[in-house]
């Protein structure tokens, strides 16, 4: 009876990999160590003018000079803004978005569509359909019949196993070809406020014009393709921003076997820090092997600071992180908590030159099974925003002391257990 039992379910085992494709349920070798190549061995320096070509090199982001970028934190900060650009636009609108739920929000983002597409404007509107799938079909339906193209990503069918785990995290606007926004928002009243008081979600985006917004473009056109078999295309004119001082570009990553673009961009920019490292993340569940790259970055002199959230949406993400805070805090690294309601941004800076905002976060999903997206930018002036952003979240944050962390309850060191079980699942 048992062993009858245990061919069932390994036949039924058999099948589902074979419907999903068991290539896209494990993974190859992950990226273990980052080797310059010369006698030294030594990584290229995030400082050194080598460093963007090594980027675009073996990740693919590639940064182009003459764009603006603009920090735009939480709600306050974003929506307003982007309402304005959206309203402004007299071409063309493309979004795509991860998240999404009825409330405020969304109205607004409907309204402004239905009345851009009702004037002429040609607007296309991507959701995942697993982020996105508390939306209405009448909300849908409202935009479709003014004119907007509104399609899902990777719906739920039989042709779609394959993939069905792999979902679009990206956040992604583009007006005219000439304005982006991404960063860790989505379309949830969750996120309207300041980011500290009435439980509002503390979050970090980006603006910026620029040859960036084509990458951008780019990114949206290949998820397009896929949702629809249909190839944007035309008459490229880059612009470059007169005012525009920053050296930037979009990374966008995908899916694959082995190591993904995603891991080479973190290994390479964890590798190349000389001075310091400063990272806020809301889902912190790497692999070992990001893990020790972090602890050997702290050994060798680097100032190693990680700021995530005290609570979450998902509660065992944050056991899943402190689950990993003793081997970090031996090695050197800084750890703080946010005290507020929910710390979303995903977000580094390093040497005060690189910095990176998007929507990746520090687990095994955002880093080989999403697709995602992230700005990169090469720049001391905006690298001293980020800081000053870092720093100023520091003061709402706790730091954890290695001494106080070795004495925390029994339960507390269980729920770490457990959740460290499933993190490669979180």
């Amino acid at each position: 009876m048992l062993g009858n039992i245990a061919q069932w379910g390994l036949t039924a085992f058999v099948l589902v990999a074979a419907a999903i494709g068991v290539l896209f349920v494990t993974r190859g070798t992950a990226v273990r160590r980052v080797r310059g190549v010369g006698v030294d061995g030594v990584p290229v320096g995030v400082s050194e003018p080598d460093f963007a070509a090594t980027v675009a090199l073996l990740a693919g982001g590639v940064i182009l000079p003459g764009n603006k970028v603009e920090l735009a934190l939480n709600g306050d900060g974003t929506y307003e803004r982007l309402w304005a650009d959206l309203r402004s636009a007299a071409e063309s609108i493309t979004v795509q978005m991860y998240y999404a739920e009825p409330g405020r929000v969304a109205d607004q983002l409907s309204k402004i569509l239905i009345e851009r597409a009702l004037s002429g404007i040609a607007v296309f509107l991507l959701y995942d359909a697993f982020g996105a799938g508390g939306l209405k079909r009448s909300y849908l339906a409202a935009m479709r019949d003014a004119g907007a193209r509104v399609v899902a990503f990777r719906p739920l069918r039989f042709r779609n196993l394959w993939v069905v785990q792999n979902r679009s995290h990206i956040r992604g606007v583009v007006i005219d070809r000439r304005v982006g926004w991404t960063g860790g928002f989505g379309v949830d009243d969750k996120w309207l406020g300041d980011g500290q008081t009435d439980l509002a979600w503390r979050d970090t985006n980006i603006r910026f014009e620029g040859p960036a917004v084509y990458q951008l473009q780019a990114a949206f056109a290949a998820a397009w393709a896929e949702a629809t078999g249909e190839l944007f295309s035309g008459r490229i004119a880059v612009t470059y921003e007169e005012d525009g001082v920053e050296a930037a570009g979009l990374l966008a990553t995908a899916p694959t076997l082995g190591s993904t673009a995603a891991e080479r961009f973190l290994a390479l920019s964890i590798a190349g820090a000389q001075k310091k490292l400063f990272i806020t993340n809301a889902y912190f569940a790497p692999d070992h092997q990001m893990l020790h790259a972090l602890e050997r970055a702290a050994r060798r002199g680097i100032d190693v600071r990680i700021l995530l959230p005290s609570q979450s949406d998902e509660p065992l993400i944050v056991s899943a992180a402190r689950s990993h805070y003793h081997a970090l805090l031996k090695a050197g690294v800084k750890i703080y908590e946010w005290q507020g309601e929910m710390l979303h941004a995903k977000t580094a800076t390093v040497d005060g030159v690189w910095s990176t905002v998007g929507s990746s976060n520090l687990d095994w999903w955002s880093i080989a099974r999403n697709n995602e997206i992230n700005a990169i930018v090469l720049s001391h002036v905006f690298a001293d925003e980020m800081g000053a952003m870092f720093r100023n979240d520091l003061e709402n944050s706790q730091q954890i002391e290695l001494e106080s962390w070795r004495n925390r309850s029994l339960r507390e060191r269980l729920n770490e257990t457990i959740a460290g079980v499933v993190e490669p699942m979180l």
